[in-house]
């Protein structure tokens, strides 16, 4: 698998995934905001899609910078369902933190995420800090999470990036 910028073209491809995952992932009204993303913001800030040695779309995710401060938000990070459990997901946060510790004007990064996925960010170091009950709908709990960009998580983040890489020759372009 592969790491590549976004293009237009791959807008059915992660459509297609965000409607796989919905519920219980996504709530379906986020459909709309998530169209708007990739037709508005995904090219203007690093945003990416995992593709498998076939050419499939197996998962896409991105993040930006807040304006004139050191955080950076994970942005519309998805997995095509039926390949959940595989590495695709810790790959595509691997990667994108990585290239989040390599900007010194990124110290801290921040998520929004549900009562489904927060476990899956806590093993990459990043811990909750607030949780809004039905915060993106019904039934569907807010968890705002922190991680930050100190020596000791940037390492960490190298370390396990080079040890997925070398394990399936993922490769990040």
């Amino acid at each position: 698998m592969q790491l590549r910028p976004y293009q237009p073209e791959d807008r059915p491809a992660c459509l297609a995934i965000f409607d796989g995952n919905t519920p219980p992932y996504f709530a379906p009204h986020e459909r709309a905001q998530f169209e708007t993303f990739l037709d508005t913001e995904a090219q203007a800030y690093p945003y990416f899609v995992v593709e498998g040695d076939d050419g499939q779309v197996l998962g896409c995710g991105g993040y930006l910078r807040l304006k004139d401060t050191p955080v950076a938000i994970l942005t519309w990070g998805m997995v095509a369902r039926e390949r959940h459990r595989q590495g695709i997901g810790w790959f595509l946060l691997l990667e994108r933190l990585h290239r989040m510790s390599l900007d010194p004007a990124i110290a801290r990064v921040k998520l929004e995420t549900s009562q489904h996925t927060y476990g899956f960010f806590e093993k990459a170091g990043f811990v909750t800090k607030r949780i809004v009950t039905d915060g993106f709908g019904p039934g569907l709990h807010q968890h705002d999470m922190l991680l930050e960009l100190d020596v000791a998580s940037c390492a960490r983040i190298a370390r396990e990036r080079d040890k997925l890489a070398a394990r399936n020759g993922a490769l990040a372009s």
